[in-house]
């Protein structure tokens, strides 16, 4: 779970002091964040933009009202305060690093660039510089602020080696990044990009535990990082752990009242959540399961029926229910009597002939049977290019589907009978396949 501090921060006095803000001030509005002191924090930056809209233009109060409402990752609000408060230090540094979540890198690395002539860590600037530079597509630029950060000592800090891990993954090199996005985090235990980076990576490569791990550290410092929380309630409630999932969708909500995705899925947890716990009918399913596991073999049968099986390649009662009795009869020597005794076995497990022939049946795939090749080529295309979201990706894990062809094969129900996932879910994979002009079969 989340980590919280105990002791609350006086974030009032912190905001409304007349002296400058010393680095142990920002540190007790991180800790403030990570208490969980959201609401007071949000109420007294608004009673900051209050003062300020009444006439009260001075910097540092500018600057303070931005820096709460970045701690709270809500970059707009706080890059527009930071832009009055243009030429202080302080409020440029954060300003480029609120541009650089809002995707407008050429503008963050010109505020970096300012915030170092303003009294601001040259180092520091010159590496999320570096970052911004790389955002832009400028890679060889991004490269020659890293080389001169490095000249000036920057190679001993944290932000060093995730930027250099950020160059290394954009050049395809994984196994390079995460040691340098390691690295990153062995120096700073909360750099919270690095740790993100790496619970990403471990959540793709279905690596749950440790993803969960890794994003509740990223979350641990401020500023709140959205795409965490929503990716982490999601791995929460894959694991089955839906009030710590639900937790994590109610604190986005604190963050961004207005934010859709957090509101559907807390909304499905509240709405769904009883079907959760229909234990009977998971251990049902669990059962049925382990029976068609079950190798044709550990069975009494003729001599006859068990060399037709093994020559049709059917190893598991799995294999057995996949063909009919028009398949069984097809092999040679095996007549009615093999027939009959097959069908019996299967029977005394709750089974039947061509149950599971739906499984290799042939897709149809809702579009005209004879593809051009541009629509074999779309069809043929990694499922995993919808970029969906994690919920969304395991379903399409846990079916085993591959490509858009075998996605569109399936229909809503068959989707929606996978565990997690719901009517969110359905709409964003629908969403998706509208955009390539395709669509689920049935719908």
């Amino acid at each position: 779970m989340i980590a919280t501090v105990k002791e609350s921060v006086n974030i009032h006095e912190i905001l409304h002091a007349t002296t400058p803000l010393a680095p142990e001030d920002i540190r007790d509005l991180e800790a403030a964040v990570s208490g969980g002191q959201i609401t007071e924090l949000r109420q007294e930056a608004y009673t900051l933009v209050n003062d300020v809209d009444s006439g009260d233009k001075s910097k540092a109060k500018i600057t303070r009202a931005g820096l709460a409402f970045f701690l709270l990752g809500q970059g707009g609000v706080a890059e527009s305060l930071f832009l009055k408060a243009a030429g202080d230090g302080l409020a440029e540094f954060y300003r480029g690093q609120a541009l650089v979540g809002l995707g407008r890198y050429a503008e963050a690395a010109e505020s970096f660039e300012s915030a170092a002539k303003h009294g601001s860590d040259k180092v520091m600037c010159l590496l999320l510089e570096a970052g911004a530079m790389r955002g832009a597509g400028d890679r060889g630029k991004a490269e020659e602020l890293l080389k001169q950060a490095a000249s000036q000592g920057g190679a001993t800090r944290a932000e060093y080696s995730y930027q250099m891990g950020c160059v290394l993954a954009e050049k395809g090199d994984t196994f390079g990044a995460v040691e340098y996005f390691s690295r990153a985090v062995d120096m700073d235990p909360g750099h919270q990009r690095a740790l993100f980076w790496l619970a990403q990576l471990n959540a793709q490569r279905g690596n749950d535990e440790d993803a969960i791990r890794l994003y509740e550290r990223a979350l641990a410092k401020p500023p709140l990082h959205l795409g965490a929380l929503l990716n982490l309630g999601l791995l929460y409630e894959d694991a089955e752990n839906y009030p710590a999932a639900a937790y994590c969708f109610r604190r986005a909500i604190d963050v961004d009242g207005t934010h859709a995705r957090a509101r559907l899925y807390l909304k499905d947890i509240e709405s769904t959540s009883d079907m959760y716990y229909d234990e009977e009918s998971q251990r049902m399913a669990q059962k049925q399961k382990q029976v068609l596991l079950t190798p044709v073999t550990d069975f009494e049968m003729s001599v006859r029926a068990r060399n037709c099986l093994q020559k049709m390649g059917v190893r598991s009662l799995d294999d057995l229910t996949r063909l009919t009795e028009h398949d069984l009869l097809a092999g040679k020597n095996f007549g009615e009597t093999s027939l009959r005794e097959i069908k019996e076995m299967l029977e005394s497990k709750g089974l039947r002939l061509g149950m599971g022939a739906s499984k290799d049946k042939p897709r149809d795939y809702g579009i005209q049977e004879t593809l051009t090749r541009e629509q074999q080529a779309l069809l043929n295309r990694p499922v995993a290019e919808l970029n969906l979201s994690v919920r969304a990706r395991k379903c399409m894990t846990r079916l085993q589907i591959a490509t858009l062809g075998e996605l569109i094969a399936r229909t809503p129900d068959e989707l929606l009978e996978s565990k997690n996932f719901g009517v969110t879910s359905l709409n964003e994979v629908r969403g998706k396949l509208n955009d390539l002009g395709l669509r689920l079969r049935n719908d």
